[in-house]
């Protein structure tokens, strides 16, 4: 199983009720930002009769770690602290192995691991899982007022969502990485 992230971009209004869940779940200083909310802004001014309107766009997407499946965090993590889950592909930190070193943040094209400057050293999205194994969903999920960031396994999340793509104009490809996130964009966005 791979667990994953779908968030419906296309009616997200960009409050970062998922982004201050997380850094309240995290205790995360001022800075350090597990998940993020960014804003994409496309278009221009068309012209119409004497004049130029505006065309513009504007979406927004929540992200934090994709959990790839060939995540190069791991791959370049001296010490072994950055890993990847066998059961539920999810990519996390063991602290007590980390040093604080930074090549899995230098290696990751998403910037999910961050530098937890309390503690010296990375952080990163692990899915909440304390909470899933409880039965619960990611503290970004349920912090989302208008129910548009999803977790679960990524495969019925595709089924459930098949208008999603895996990636946006603005960020690496995602046959980079082949990240578990589906974003159900704006048909003009992707």
């Amino acid at each position: 199983m791979q667990y994953g992230f779908v968030h419906e971009s296309k009616n997200c209004s960009g409050c970062g009720a998922c982004q201050a869940a997380c850094k309240d779940k995290h205790d995360s200083e001022v800075g350090e930002n597990l998940r993020r909310v960014k804003c994409y802004e496309s278009g221009g001014f068309t012209k119409q009769g004497n004049g130029y309107a505006p065309n513009v766009r504007i979406y927004n997407v929540s992200v934090g770690c994709n959990h790839c499946a060939d995540p190069k965090c791991v791959k370049n993590c001296p010490t072994g602290a950055m890993h990847k889950d066998p059961e539920t592909g999810i990519v996390s930190v063991n602290e007590e192995r980390c040093i604080g070193c930074g090549y899995c943040a230098m290696s990751c094209p998403y910037g999910a691991p961050q530098m937890q400057t309390k503690k010296g050293i990375m952080g990163k999205c692990d899915g909440c899982m304390d909470l899933v194994a409880k039965g619960e969903n990611p503290a970004c999920v349920d912090a989302c007022p208008l129910h548009l960031l999803h977790f679960g396994d990524i495969e019925e999340l595709r089924k459930k969502y098949p208008d999603g793509v895996a990636g946006t104009k603005d960020m690496p490809s995602p046959d980079m990485t082949h990240p578990s996130l589906v974003i159900v964009p704006h048909k003009d966005s992707v």
